[in-house]
């Protein structure tokens, strides 16, 4: 999944955008309103993570201009304590929830996968797809009840190919959800990650669960 976060604090941007890759998220980052407003409409994000005071555009400018153009990614708002008219006023604009400072960051974590959830219609953290599982909290993974090792890679492509099960999933749209601005484009990287997967989840005798649609791209699951 791809998170954005706009924050002009080097410390808690860098701090976050750490903690959010080592847990597996695609991020990129910026430090003004005026780059985050770019990101967010130059590419697609499962979550932004939006700090309301930043330079040269605040964040409820960016909040309104997302929401008049239409663009449904889903926005934390993170906030000062005292800051409560802004929180208000972020939530009306089209926010979708907010995180006051200071705060744990598996808090932010757990808000982060709700609200990833909550995109893709799963109300539930188990996302099952036939006799795969996926604990989407604690990240594991099992295969007829065999637990599966996934690197953070492998488990972001087949998270994000659970949350769509049965729907033709284009490499596009994978690479823009699975990947952020800084890594290099090639033009196989898809389809290599997509063998790994095949190589840990298939078992002799149990049904193929990635289906390649050829010309179109890939579905887990039976497809519609």
């Amino acid at each position: 999944m791809r998170v954005l976060v706009v924050e002009d604090y080097g410390p808690l941007r860098k701090a976050l955008s750490k903690g959010l890759r080592e847990a597996g998220f695609a991020v990129d980052a910026a430090a003004d309103g005026e780059d985050g407003l770019w990101y967010a409409q130059s590419n697609e994000y499962d979550v932004i993570l939006l700090d309301l005071m930043l330079p040269k555009i605040d964040g409820l400018a960016i909040i309104k201009s997302l929401r008049d153009a239409g663009n449904p990614a889903n926005v934390l708002i993170l906030t000062a304590k005292d800051a409560v008219e802004d929180r208000v006023r972020g939530l009306d604009l089209g926010a979708d929830n907010y995180l006051v400072k200071p705060f744990a960051f598996d808090e932010l974590l757990a808000r982060v996968r709700a609200l990833i959830r909550r995109g893709y219609g799963a109300k539930s953290p188990v996302i099952r797809v036939g006799d795969l599982e996926i604990e989407t909290a604690a990240r594991v993974v099992r295969r007829a009840g065999e637990q599966i090792e996934l690197t953070a890679r492998e488990y972001a492509l087949l998270e994000f190919l659970a949350l769509r099960a049965g729907e033709v999933v284009t490499r596009t749209d994978i690479w823009e959800h699975v990947y952020d601005f800084d890594s290099s484009a090639q033009s196989n990287v898809v389809d290599v990650y997509i063998g790994y997967l095949r190589k840990k989840l298939e078992r002799p005798g149990l049904p193929r669960l990635i289906h390649t649609r050829r010309g179109q791209g890939y579905v887990l699951g039976d497809a519609r």
